[in-house]
């Protein structure tokens, strides 16, 4: 199952981590495979969204909250 939009921040830095399963993550026009106890950090600016493979994909995402710091965007993963 795909995230059905992307997004993206102004200030906020984020770092997730991949606590069960597997799958890809999108970082602006780069595709990478995530595991298992992967930790990806992402820089404010960078569209982001996950892909879950086959057995699903459990992330905790951590960084500092700014309020009103964050754009959707909408259908940004297609193929």
């Amino acid at each position: 199952k795909r995230m059905p939009f992307g997004h993206r921040h102004e200030e906020a830095e984020e770092i997730y981590i991949v606590v069960a399963g597997s799958g890809r993550m999108k970082l602006d026009d780069e595709i990478i495979e995530v595991e298992t106890l992967d930790a990806i950090r992402v820089s404010p600016e960078v569209v982001r969204a996950f892909e879950a493979g086959d057995e699903g994909l459990e992330v905790i995402a951590a960084g500092a909250r700014h309020d009103g710091d964050g754009e959707v965007v909408q259908d940004w993963w297609s193929d």
